[in-house]
């Protein structure tokens, strides 16, 4: 899954290529055309990867196109690195004036020839292979795409039908909305009741409970379930209002072909199914954050409320989309308690009262139940994949894999919260890739992540009179608008936050082998990892000799104090940018720092 983060890596080396530094380096060592057809052919690339993104899931053959892609572009990337400190080297050599020997000692400066020709050579390696992956793009038919507006797989539509016994722990969620759409506004206008969370929370399921209560029932005259998901197109949305309508039991309107009419037509049809009518118009998963459409939309649905009480319900996951639409506050719906979790889990695991005779099989289902962290969709999944299976170790491996390696349906829990992700603009998806180098349940703060995403280049540059602190902060605002944090606490110029433990786990499989959180010696480090964590302070594991030379990033637990694991941390990877030595009792870093290639940003704020 770490291939969807290619176009924000394409995106980097571009931008790098193209800075006044390297430029006038490649000038100097007589590359700069060679480098220049690289940004070119990357360029191209970068062109089809998002199109290649959403085709990569059913093509086994295009993910290792990806990867390789991936790999000389990083190489790519280690050159143009070199190029920087180069240039930063000869800047230091030549205004440093009675420390010249210092430097040079530190950067072990190498003659100039042998270093231009060492440097043509591997551009002109990065450069053939490059041309070589770049032509291979042509026999998978890939669309150019070179603007970040990714059209991702949707859900299946949804429906108002609900089976209540399906439904377990929702019942004060349930009467608080109910009470809601029930209580007398004192106006005419039109009010938005938002349901909001996270992917899997349940609601839709919510909202199909309130939608059929009898309560509800009796209250409007009309009601009308809209799916609208990704298609907020004012004329599609008149259609389905429209079509809705005409189902109504108690608005049986005569049934026509809406789509055959324009949206000036359509809204008299609108005009005359819902005029004089109290109704309740559900819009169900709605992502639309673009406020212009939302008030064309009701403004045509305002004129015409021709009682008061009519209502809308919208659930979503994003918190912009409450804010834009909503004329209530927000309900925040939250995960089940333990006991109903356990319920919700049990029902979909046995058959009714059957439970009761596997006790161990029950115990292992408590410890399966916390994985899911109270999302209904969750419990569902992975109850459902043990439904009429009563040996022990199938229940063991649900719950001792992580949710990814479990089998999956597309209506389960992870291709469910994923959905989210797709919608991510690339440099958000990075930037959320980061989290998986923590441990589940770890309390993370701005200032932290922030320093992180600035060393590795992840972030946007800042708008004038802002700083990188304020793009930080704006990135974990987004992401807490779209329900990817929670426990958030706003401090104003900083936060701090937690991931519910799926969201985790889906930052685990997105990161996929380029971050890897290593918790044991007998844990294999991968091989193409970029960015790497351990979990606890032990000799047994730094004891590893497997470091890959690419990585970026190494992540220290807190007191981490070998110095022969560091001396050959540093002197095997060139192009590290980020070393955390939190509460370390270091007294110095070895002389090998000196030979990286890179600006290397030293933390102790984990």
């Amino acid at each position: 899954m770490a291939e969807s983060l290619l176009f924000g890596l394409a995106e980097s080396f571009i931008g790098k290529v193209a800075s006044h530094a390297v430029e006038e380096a490649s000038l100097a060592l007589g590359v700069y055309d060679d480098l220049q057809e690289i940004k070119n052919t990357v360029t191209l690339i970068k062109a089809v990867l998002l199109d290649a993104e959403q085709k990569e899931r059913q093509n086994q053959e295009l993910r290792v196109w990806l990867r390789q892609i991936k790999r000389v572009v990083s190489d790519a990337e280690d050159v143009v690195d070199d190029f920087e400190c180069e240039a930063l080297r000869k800047h230091v050599v030549n205004s440093s004036g009675s420390i010249r020997r210092k430097v040079r000692r530190i950067f072990s400066s190498s003659n100039p020839l042998v270093y231009r020709l060492r440097m043509a050579h591997q551009i002109k390696n990065v450069r053939d292979r490059l041309d070589k992956v770049a032509a291979d793009r042509l026999k998978f038919g890939l669309q150019i795409n070179d603007n970040d507006n990714r059209v991702v797989e949707t859900r299946e539509l949804t429906h108002s039908n609900v089976i209540d016994s399906d439904v377990i722990g929702r019942e004060p969620d349930k009467q608080k909305i109910i009470d809601l759409l029930l209580q007398n506004d004192g106006d005419k206008s039109l009010s938005v009741i938002p349901i909001v969370g996270i992917g899997g929370l349940g609601k839709t399921t919510l909202a199909k409970c309130v939608f059929n209560d009898k309560s509800v029932v009796e209250s409007f005259p009309l009601k009308m379930w809209v799916c609208v998901s990704d298609d907020f197109e004012l004329k599609h949305l008149l259609v389905k209002i429209l079509n809705s309508a005409s189902v109504s039991n108690n608005n049986p309107i005569h049934h026509e072909n809406f789509k055959i009419f324009d949206v000036e037509q359509l809204q008299n049809h609108i005009k005359n199914a819902l005029a004089g009518h109290k109704f309740l118009l559900v819009l169900d998963d709605v992502w639309n954050e673009d406020r212009v459409k939302w008030e064309e939309l009701k403004d045509i649905i305002q004129v015409i409320v021709g009682s008061q009480g009519s209502k809308v319900l919208v659930t979503t996951r994003s918190h912009k989309v409450a804010d834009v639409m909503g004329t209530h506050s927000s309900h925040f719906l939250q995960g089940l308690s333990g006991d109903d979790s356990l319920s919700a889990f049990v029902k979909w695991a046995f058959k009714v009262g059957e439970g009761e005779n596997y006790p161990e099989l029950m115990e292992i289902g408590k410890e399966i139940v916390q994985k899911c962290g109270g999302l209904p969709l969750a419990l569902r999944t992975l109850g459902s994949s043990l439904f009429l299976k009563f040996d022990i170790d199938d229940w063991k491996f649900v719950r001792d894999n992580e949710i990814w390696n479990l089998s999956q349906k597309k209506d389960d829990i992870l291709p469910a919260i994923k959905l989210s992700y797709d919608r991510l603009p690339s440099y958000l998806k990075r930037c959320f890739a980061c989290f998986s180098l923590f441990v589940k349940g770890y309390e993370l703060d701005s200032l932290s992540v922030t320093a992180i995403w600035e060393a590795l280049g992840f972030l946007p540059s800042p708008k004038k009179g802002k700083g990188v602190e304020d793009v930080g902060n704006q990135i974990l605002h987004e992401l807490r608008s779209r329900s990817f944090l929670q426990d958030f606490v706003d401090y104003g110029n900083a936060c701090e936050f937690k991931l519910h433990d799926l969201v985790h786990d889906l930052a685990l499989y997105v990161g996929g082998d380029e971050f890897q959180l290593l918790k044991f010696r007998s844990e294999s480090i991968f091989e193409n990892v970029f960015h790497l964590s351990f979990i606890t302070n032990n000799d047994d594991l730094f004891g590893l000799t497997q470091i890959p030379t690419g990585l970026r990033s190494i992540i220290f637990p807190s007191g981490a104090n070998n110095e022969t694991f560091l001396n050959t941390l540093l002197s095997r990877c060139k192009f590290l940018r980020i070393l955390t030595l939190a509460d370390s009792t270091y007294e110095s870093l070895p002389r090998s720092i000196g030979k990286l290639k890179h600006y290397i940003s030293i933390l102790r704020i984990i």
